[in-house]
């Protein structure tokens, strides 16, 4: 198989089956260009956002954790206290 063939050509089948879902073919140039700007932008800011979070949250976790595995008598000490 020739992978430096087909892989263009795969690609545009997937940009042109995502322009028959989005019925973006039917559009005009400029807005072509302003919906994909949009959803470009939509999709950097979620990425973005899921980085963000899921690192903190990550962060917060491991924390809780190794408290628990650090010194169990004394997190039970604190709180009894």
């Amino acid at each position: 198989m020739d992978v430096k063939r087909s892989t263009p050509s795969y690609l545009y089948w997937l940009f042109c089956q995502f322009e028959l879902i989005t019925c973006s073919y039917l559009m005009e140039p400029w807005e072509k260009v302003l919906f994909y700007s949009f959803n470009l932008a939509m999709a950097g800011l979620l990425l973005y956002t899921a980085y963000v979070c899921v690192a903190f949250h990550l962060s917060s976790a491991f924390q809780l954790l190794w408290s628990f595995l650090g010194n169990p008598r004394e997190n039970a000490l604190s709180v009894v206290k």
